[in-house]
């Protein structure tokens, strides 16, 4: 079986992509390594994986792990460009494919809507072609919990209305599902959506509030506290996200619904300032607070139903905040040095 995981320099893809590998896996990984945030990052979480920058930076030329060899080649690339993606998958006889690349971030998107169209929907269509194309057995892609918007009832059910986004990027992101949906009723290939919620841990993203916290905190500067503290958050470790993840992949969609869409997280809401306290006591500093109202396109609270991933994956997210947590922060001060 040969995987493709797209956004594989990105946080939960690069987490992906070590989990896969060590159970045997070929691995494919793709990523744009765009500026979203510190391209550095990127290169350094493949440098990882033993995919080197002087290789990976090169548009659409396939790299070899120096570490894991042919079972590990990555390419830089957009999937949005309608010539190379899809030579790409005619050349490597791909078997499934796990979607982890999207322009991310809430509040980015009402600054820079053009790269959510381009990445999110136009690249996904070019994805969806290529699948349908080359019979690829399973697409599993990323969708968001802020599909649910303003939604009050909690915990979040697959069940509930997804109608009424509040962002672009959950626009975009319930744009995918729908787009899923069509290509799996048209052209008879299984397709199955992941909603995130709030994933965090080691070499987390730098515009995540855990990362923003915590450097914040060691650096003797406020944190920006939105709506002045009041708001929850389905915190989901990575390990617990990647599990649930490769289970989805690696499991026949044999007698399953050829569309299916799930929740993927904790199964539980903690509450903002609960989470800064846990940062606290792993730093050893109390963080200095700047109260700020709601901002636009966030929501007061997220909580995932994922009783449909227990029943049908045996899915059990178990790791603690605290343990999370000081997991982030040691990998934080050992990367940079501190």
């Amino acid at each position: 079986m040969k995987i493709l995981v797209t956004g594989a320099a990105g946080f939960i893809g690069y987490h992906l992509c070590e989990s896969l590998l060590k159970q045997g896996f070929e691995v494919l990984g793709l990523d744009n390594i765009n500026d979203y945030y510190d391209v550095n990052l990127k290169y350094d979480r493949l440098k990882e994986l033993g995919i080197l920058s002087n290789c990976a930076e090169q548009f659409n030329n396939l790299c070899e792990s120096s570490i894991h060899g042919s079972q590990l080649k990555f390419v830089r690339m957009k999937l949005e460009d309608r010539e190379a993606l899809p030579d790409l998958f005619q050349n490597e006889k791909i078997t499934v494919v796990c979607n982890l690349a999207a322009q991310a971030g809430v509040r980015y998107s009402l600054e820079n809507p053009e790269s959510y169209i381009d990445s999110n929907i136009v690249g996904f269509l070019n994805l969806l072609e290529c699948c349908r194309h080359n019979k690829v057995e399973h697409l599993v892609y990323a969708s968001s919990s802020s599909v649910y918007g303003l939604n009050e009832k909690v915990p979040f059910s697959t069940e509930d209305s997804v109608d009424n986004p509040i962002s672009l990027y959950a626009a975009s992101k319930k744009s995918n599902e729908l787009m899923a949906h069509t290509y799996s009723h048209l052209y008879g290939f299984p397709t199955t959506g992941l909603r995130f919620f709030t994933v965090y841990g080691p070499w987390g993203r730098p515009d995540m509030a855990l990362f923003l916290f915590t450097d914040a905190i060691l650096n003797d500067r406020p944190i920006k506290v939105f709506n002045h503290g009041k708001m929850e958050r389905d915190f989901t470790y990575v390990d617990d996200i990647v599990e649930g993840v490769v289970r989805i992949l690696t499991k026949s969609t044999k007698d399953r619904d050829l569309y299916k869409v799930y929740n993927i997280g904790n199964n539980d809401s903690v509450k903002l300032n609960d989470f800064i306290e846990a940062i606290e006591e792993q730093v050893g500093k109390k963080a200095e607070k700047e109260m700020l109202p709601m901002q636009p396109g966030d929501v007061y609270r997220t909580w995932a139903d994922v009783n449909n991933l227990i029943r049908d994956y045996d899915y059990h997210p178990d790791t603690p905040i605290k343990k999370g947590v000081k997991s982030f922060i040691d990998w934080y001060k050992s990367y940079y040095s501190l």
